[in-house]
């Protein structure tokens, strides 16, 4: 299956800069795959985004989205994505409405009509069904200088869904949104990849949200310094153990050793799993235990790990 993203040695360096904003790297997105792009601040994340949508051009290496390069066939590449930018741009003196509006007719969706009663009916049934998703329903007609930055947020995301693009750029989209506001923009993204098949570029400082990704891109400095499902991620960094402990210590001790188990003494025990589950090494144990914990590792640890070490 052709890739819908395919980045090929993408280097970036901005004039005057002593080293590289983005250093040869290297990745694919298949279609209505999601992936996210992780990194510390200042590790080349907005570098990356701002090319790959054609804000930015590349000092060299090849960037193809949706079949078309990202410089000479920029037009073409921007028809087929939708960006949620992390910082508002919408007109201030506008409605709600009137942004989503312009923004379809530029996009050459719809004819330009004077007012929302005049659009196609599948214009308004659109709007309607984004912004009762995004919590807007009752505020779609106000104009946006009257809004909050959680609303402007929302109005954005409604804007960069409506031409139903092949594949969406999400940089923090999730930011100034509520709790209630964030599930919902999460299960709409579910449902629009079921069944629209769009594929999702993420950058997100929320390591929950990243979890939800079939693929983790982490980079810093520049490069990429881990690639793969979440699992493979916290597999490969971080091992996962059971803390146990006993009254009978002498005991316990040497029931870990007849069952030729991976252990060392913290003071607790501490047994490595090596791909035993917890469940079962539990039950394999006849001594009383008074203390058991589970280490599993999370996202956010194996991220730390990588990140201290590149």
């Amino acid at each position: 299956m052709q890739p819908v993203i395919e980045v090929a040695n993408l280097t970036k360096r901005y004039r005057r800069a002593e080293a590289n904003a983005v250093d040869g790297i290297s990745f694919t997105v298949a279609p209505g795959e999601l992936l996210a792009l992780l990194g510390p601040n200042g590790a080349g994340k907005t570098t990356t985004i701002s090319i790959l949508t054609t804000r930015l051009a590349p000092t060299s290496g090849t960037v193809r989205v949706v079949g078309h390069n990202v410089v000479s066939e920029a037009s073409a590449v921007r028809k087929n994505v939708g960006i949620i930018f992390q910082n508002p741009s919408l007109d201030l003196n506008l409605t709600a409405e009137e942004n989503v509006r312009f923004h379809t007719i530029l996009y050459g969706l719809y004819p330009f009509r004077p007012t929302f009663s005049t659009m196609s009916r599948r214009y308004q049934q659109q709007v309607h069904d984004l912004s009762v998703v995004l919590g807007l329903e009752g505020d779609i007609f106000k104009p946006v200088k009257t809004f909050s930055s959680g609303m402007k947020r929302k109005l954005e995301i409604i804007r960069s869904l409506i031409h139903q693009p092949r594949v969406l750029f999400l940089d923090e989209p999730t930011t100034g949104l509520d709790a209630a506001s964030r599930r919902n923009l999460w299960e709409y993204l579910k449902l629009a990849r079921e069944k629209d098949g769009t594929t999702f570029f993420l950058t997100t400082h929320n390591l929950e949200e990243a979890e939800q990704a079939d693929t983790i891109c982490i980079i810093d400095k520049g490069r990429i310094v881990s690639y793969g499902t979440p699992p493979q991620i916290k597999a490969n960094l971080i091992e996962e153990y059971l803390l146990v402990d006993a009254n009978d210590r002498e005991r316990l001790r040497g029931e870990l050793m007849g069952l030729a188990l991976s252990f060392s003494e913290t003071p607790l025990f501490k047994i490595n799993l090596n791909g035993h589950s917890a469940y079962q090494v539990i039950r394999s144990i006849d001594t009383p235990l008074t203390t058991v914990k589970i280490h599993a590792p999370t996202l956010e640890d194996a991220y730390l790990a990588i990140v201290e070490n590149s």
